[in-house]
Parts: structure tokens; C-alpha cells; sequence
């Protein structure tokens, strides 16, 4: 039975992934801040709230970090954890630095001093990439990000790049693409237009107020995610990669695709607010994930109409 460590455990991925590991016989351990104090709400959602063995860990304290790598003495450790909302980045910079580059940095440096032979996951973010015009990124395009969370994903990509090189370390960055769940907490625009949707659809007199709807994303499916991330530690030899659909959508096309899933006109219920627009934005963000195909034999299993599908499905009111 291998031993899993999965830093942020409470968020979307991580619960998928504890899932996932558990479905393959791991003995999965779920860190969080305070685990004592922490709901795991989403573990209990999906069902292994039980299941999984949940620690306290704060991964912005070396200290903290090395005790409990040394106590759980993990096959393998994701890290997942660290401020995810590219919007929140704006309003929380400094959190947002700290939480993902420091954090990931204490992770790799105490792997080098325990000197177990861990595999490492790090979750980097096509906000990396800022934008690339028309063209696909790839896992040679250049890093341009234009938010703060941008900016502390690239770090602790080259970190991770830096760790494998300088050390050894079976350490790999998926680099990936916008991914949604029911699991979304209603502070990322896509759990937003879900929510009214099903509120209107279910009576309430309300217009949705949202900010740039002509932006474009590649909208994939968070449970075949977290496979990819699975996948990269299986590989003889880490590798960077990235993960999407390979198929963008403008905004407004996700929001058509929810409504319609409720049975409404989407322009009758929605209004762009200009103080919603973010300071600075990426117009749209295409992918090549040509790679996971050709050397992990990923690719994702559901697009953005289905996405928009099954969130409405599963969505609780």
C-alpha cells in the first residue's frame, strides 16, 4: 500500500484526488491549516471524509512542513494547497505569493533534507502562460502572467524545475487549464453562473451580474484532472505537462450552455458590471495538451458543454 500526502486536501482537487487514491488502495493523509477546525466539507460531500486520515499542516512553515513529511513518510505528496482565486490575488497579493511560492518551497527543500525517495505534484496554472494570443501553449511557451496568482504559480514552477534539476527530485509541475466541479465554491465565475442559474430557474427574481463575458478559457472536467495529476507520478521520469481539453470557449458561450441546461434564455437573466472587470486580464488562453496524450495516455473525457451539464446536475440548492 503506498502512502499519499495531499496538501490542501479541503479544496476541489484535492478531494477528487483523496478519491481517486483511495479507489487505487493508498492510505491517503489530508492536509489542512487546522484540521481540527477545518469542516472538510467537500470530503464529506463526495463521501471519504472517513476515509481519509486528516493532518494539520501549514506548508508556509518550514517547520511545520518537515514534521509532518517525517511523520507521514509519504510515497508521494501533491500539493495542492495555497490561495486559488485569480481574482481574490488582486485584492490578497502578498497571501497569494506566500501561500504558493514559499509553500511550495518548503515542500521541495524538505524532501532534499529528509532524503526519502518521494514523487512530488505541484499544481501549477495556465495563468503562467498570461496571454498567448492565438496560439497554443505548450510546455516550451514562454511564462507572461498578468495576475498575482500568475505570478506565484510561475515561481513555484521554476522552483520545482530548479529541485528536479539541482537534486534529483522526482518532482513535476501540471500545468493546467481551467477545471470545474460542483465541488467550485461560488467565488469562481463558473459555480456564479451555475448558482443563479438553478436560484432562477427555481423562482428567484434576480440578474446575474458579471464581469467580462467575451474573455475565453479552456473549460475542462476536475475529476479527469486529477488523474493527469496521478498519472505523472507514475512515470519513470518527471516531466512537466501540460493539462486541458484542447478546445476554448468564450464566456458567454458557458453561460449560454448553463442556462440552456435549466431551460432559459441566458440574456434575459444576465448583465455585465465594468466594476467587475479585473485589473488586468487574460482576452483568452488556448492549449496543446498533445503531450499528456502522447507520454501519459491522458486526455480529457468530457468538454465545456458537458462541464456546464454536469455542474447543473449535481448543483445543490
Amino acid at each position: 500500500m503506498k502512502t499519499a500526502l495531499i496538501c490542501g486536501v479541503s479544496g476541489q482537487d484535492g478531494a477528487y484526488l483523496a478519491k481517486l487514491l483511495l479507489e487505487k488502495n493508498y492510505q491517503v493523509y489530508g492536509g489542512a491549516r487546522d484540521a481540527q477546525m477545518s469542516s472538510f466539507g467537500n470530503l464529506r460531500r463526495i463521501g471519504v471524509f472517513d476515509d481519509v486520515e486528516r493532518i494539520s499542516v501549514n506548508i508556509n512553515d518550514f517547520r511545520s512542513v518537515i514534521q509532518t513529511i517525517h511523520k507521514v513518510k509519504p510515497d508521494e505528496i501533491y500539493n495542492l494547497a495555497g490561495q486559488s482565486s485569480v481574482g481574490l490575488s488582486f485584492e490578497q497579493p502578498v497571501e497569494t505569493l506566500e501561500s504558493i511560492s514559499v509553500g511550495t518551497l518548503n515542500l521541495l527543500e524538505s524532501i532534499r533534507f529528509i532524503g526519502n525517495p518521494v514523487r512530488f505534484y505541484n499544481a501549477g496554472s495556465s495563468e503562467c502562460f498570461g496571454d498567448t494570443g492565438n496560439d497554443k501553449a505548450t510546455e516550451l511557451t514562454p511564462f507572461r502572467p498578468r495576475s498575482p496568482y500568475g505570478v506565484a504559480k510561475a515561481a513555484a514552477f521554476w522552483q520545482v524545475a530548479n529541485y528536479r534539476e539541482a537534486y534529483d527530485l522526482h518532482a513535476s509541475t501540471g500545468i493546467l487549464f481551467n477545471h470545474e466541479s460542483p465541488l467550485r465554491p461560488e467565488r469562481f465565475v463558473t459555480q456564479k453562473i451555475v448558482a443563479a442559474a438553478c436560484r432562477i430557474a427555481n423562482g428567484a427574481k434576480e440578474k446575474l451580474q458579471l464581469g467580462n463575458i467575451d474573455i475565453a478559457r479552456d473549460w475542462g472536467w476536475a475529476p479527469d484532472y486529477v488523474l493527469a495529476m496521478w498519472t505523472m507520478l507514475q512515470q519513470s521520469d518527471p516531466e512537466d505537462y501540460v493539462i486541458a481539453t484542447g478546445q476554448t470557449c468564450k464566456l458567454s458561450e458557458f453561460i449560454e450552455a448553463v442556462f440552456n441546461a435549466v431551460g432559459l434564455y441566458w440574456e434575459d437573466h444576465v448583465r455585465v458590471n465594468s466594476s467587475l472587470f479585473r485589473p488586468t486580464d487574460i482576452a483568452a488562453g488556448y492549449a496543446d495538451p498533445s503531450k499528456a496524450l502522447a507520454k501519459l495516455n491522458w486526455q480529457a473525457q468530457h468538454k465545456m458543454k458537458q462541464v456546464a451539464q454536469l455542474m447543473v446536475d449535481n448543483y445543490q440548492l
